[in-house]
């Protein structure tokens, strides 16, 4: 058989399995078919700020109003207004998500921050533990926090066993910590979800995770591969903003657009919290609500 006649008989033959309804057009047929539909709930919080209301009861029932179902305090508000919150919370559909920072120093300073650090998070663990917080979000180092132990290998490293320990004590205190990286113009050591994520598995504590914020995701290449590369295992808290002033998403128009990094949360089933870390440029009776539309919407679409 010449090459001619090779070809000739191996196409036909293809086509004949094709239309036989062979493996062939099995894969086809696989390829066309309707994909499940993902019941992954959308479950929007609210840091303190964000709800309209001078007191814990008008801010929640102004979210509950919008169907919010998480509140992210700061730390510092944890700790001072516990009683008065976990009062405020019980007969509430509202629970905590995250919370945000709030201590003193930073993990990576080189005098005595870093016992400033470790006394006043693990203060801030405690209350977010008895209080079902998803965690405690904190950044090893800002831009502007000095002295700072230098950006190297062996930093690297020791970050990944202070934050072992903590880690350890987040767990026996039924919460986490949650790493957040940010854009380069506020801490240069962390800036994306990927690197966040390989240092939650190079440590080595389950009480270890990491989060992402659409606003600082600036970074990233892909919202969807940003979140996929943490996974369900690391991925504990998103922060959402528009992605132009970091307002009320929808606020920078055709810029606010979730859906890649939306899709990638339903298909990984996350269960915890996107939540509003955000101004807002007009009037927040109109914007916030409208926000809270517009991401429900991307949602679906994802």
């Amino acid at each position: 058989m010449n090459r001619k006649d090779f070809f000739k008989t191996s196409f036909a033959g293809a086509a004949a399995v094709a239309l036989a309804g062979g493996p062939v057009a099995a894969i086809a047929s696989s390829c066309t078919a309707a994909k499940p539909k993902n019941n992954t709930e959308l479950k929007l919080s609210f840091q303190s700020g964000k709800a309209i209301g001078d007191t814990y009861a008008e801010k929640f029932d102004y979210m509950e109003s919008l169907g919010i179902v998480g509140f992210e305090p700061g730390g510092g508000e944890l700790v001072r207004n516990f009683d008065e919150l976990s009062k405020a919370l019980e007969g509430r559909n509202i629970k905590l998500s995250a919370i945000c920072a709030g201590f003193d120093g930073f993990i990576l300073a080189e005098d005595g921050q870093k016992d400033a650090f470790d006394k006043s998070m693990r203060t801030i663990v405690d209350a977010a533990g008895a209080l079902g917080s998803t965690g405690v979000i904190m950044v090893p180092a800002f831009v502007f926090q000095n002295p700072c132990k230098p950006h190297t290998p062996e930093t690297r490293q020791y970050l990944c066993d202070q934050l072992y320990e903590l880690g350890q004590y987040a767990l026996a205190a039924g919460t986490t910590v949650i790493l957040e990286p940010l854009n380069r113009e506020e801490a240069f050591y962390l800036r994306l979800v990927s690197d966040a994520a390989a240092i939650c598995r190079d440590c080595g504590s389950d009480g270890v995770k990491c989060m992402g914020d659409f606003w600082h995701m600036k970074e990233e290449t892909s919202d969807y591969a940003a979140f996929m590369s943490a996974g369900p295992k690391y991925l504990q808290h998103v922060h959402v903003a528009s992605r132009g002033r970091r307002i009320n998403p929808g606020e920078d128009g055709e810029l606010d657009n979730y859906v890649s990094g939306f899709r990638a949360l339903k298909e990984m089933e996350y269960q915890n919290y996107v939540s509003f870390e955000c101004g807002t440029a007009g009037d927040p009776a109109v914007t916030t609500p409208a926000a809270v539309a517009l991401l429900r919407e991307q949602w679906k679409q994802a």
